[in-house]
């Protein structure tokens, strides 16, 4: 059985495709992986034994530059759709499985391959604000803004219909028609299909009901890391008390010399040492002395069970991660679903949520302050305990399932 897993985005988007391919190449399933072609991308699914094909432009190089001007987004979107329809049509095979995730137009693109190859279908969503429900609001494409005044969910959701139609039918659509296949009307609901996958961790993310579509909760796709730390980070974490560890993965941050500089003062503030985390913002260490370390490619799921705290971005993984790791959160969130999982964070009383993407020295030492108290501390440690760490073995086992059926 070959099953294609397709992603265009982030970390975030590839990882846990990484996470599931392993699980099910364990089943004996033939596995192959369509997404973008950024070299750290195809290190993390060759540790899964899995090689990339890669498809698209590489993120990491689109997103650190300048963001597209409005006019340019139908033809993007139009491209990718294209390009994701002939790389999964290639890869994958009558009767088989094709999975997708990511940007919408790669979905898209994904889906129509697997239409005309007669493939069993599966759209997931990595976070649940891509999914219609009365309990939370759709995230907002800033070409499309909903009108002022509107807050209820279901108003804001049939809203996103024509946001999703205005953005990306004509793409769609018309590739469709080149392609062979009837056009739709409804773009969105027909990409993300009347049983759409969750693939998160539904302590922290439940998936609530009553619900306007079946929606199949997996539990996170996590891909077990057991990579060691470093020699120079070993040595950074036992000379002094656990630091606090601030990092934004793949957000590119237009002023990262001023996002470092605030939170190695903000860290200080609280008397901790700070662990800056690279990334894609490129993070470094603010004036060079000995209570602050830079560190690139780690492996997370060891490190935060060693600091204080973890201050980031909000994004699904990271969050998921340090829930996981029993250690108090400081979200900062950026864009899309970020906002959604700040606000879980705070909810479930395991971390803070920032207010607004850009932190000063004293609304960020204020949010630590919360964080690192024991109340916090406590939750946090408690909650660990119940995050699933089964969610890509439990997907492995339901899509083998579904294709044999």
């Amino acid at each position: 059985m070959r099953v294609v897993l397709s992603t265009y985005g982030s970390r975030g988007d590839v990882e846990p495709l990484a996470g599931l391919a392993l699980q099910l190449k364990a089943s004996g399933a033939e596995v192959r992986v369509c997404a973008p072609p950024d070299a750290e991308f195809a290190a993390r699914l060759a540790e899964a034994g899995v090689d990339l094909v890669p498809v698209g432009q590489a993120v990491r190089s689109l997103v650190s530059g300048p963001p597209p001007a409005p006019s340019e987004i139908p033809a993007r979107a139009a491209r990718l759709v294209e390009q994701f329809h002939g790389a999964v049509l290639a890869a994958a095979e009558p009767g088989g499985v094709v999975v997708a995730t990511g940007l919408f137009p790669a979905v898209a693109g994904a889906q129509a391959a697997a239409e005309q190859l007669g493939a069993h279908f599966v759209c997931v969503a990595l976070q649940p604000t891509m999914l219609p429900s009365p309990h939370h609001r759709p995230f907002e494409y800033p070409m499309q803004p909903y009108p002022a005044g509107v807050t209820d969910n279901r108003e804001l959701w049939e809203l996103n219909i024509g946001a999703m139609n205005a953005l990306f039918g004509e793409p769609v659509n018309t590739h469709r028609a080149a392609v062979g296949l009837p056009v739709v009307d409804n773009v969105r609901d027909h990409v993300l299909t009347d049983r759409p996958w969750l693939a998160t961790d539904p302590t922290l993310d439940p998936w609530r009901l009553p619900a306007d579509r079946d929606v199949v909760q997996t539990g996170a796709w996590i891909l077990p890391d057991d990579r060691p730390l470093s020699a120079d980070l070993e040595a950074f974490l036992t000379a002094g008390e656990a630091p606090v560890y601030v990092g934004f993965g793949s957000m590119p941050l237009r002023d990262a010399a001023g996002a470092a500089r605030v939170a190695v003062d903000a860290v200080r503030a609280q008397g901790r040492r700070v662990l800056l985390g690279r990334g894609w913002a490129r993070l470094a260490e603010a004036d060079g002395a000995d209570d602050c370390f830079a560190v690139g490619e780690v492996n997370q799921q060891v490190l935060f069970r060693r600091v204080a705290a973890v201050v980031h971005h909000g994004g699904a993984g990271t969050t998921t991660t340090a829930a996981r790791a029993g250690v108090p959160q400081v979200l900062v969130p950026q864009i899309v679903d970020q906002p959604y999982w700040a606000a879980r964070v705070a909810e479930l009383g395991i971390g803070v949520a920032h207010d607004g993407p850009t932190p000063t020295t004293d609304t960020l030492s204020a949010a630590l302050r919360q964080a690192l108290t024991p109340e916090t501390a406590r939750r946090a440690a408690a909650l660990a305990g119940d995050i699933r760490t089964d969610g890509a073995a439990s997907a492995a086992k339901l899509l083998l399932e579904a294709a044999a059926g």
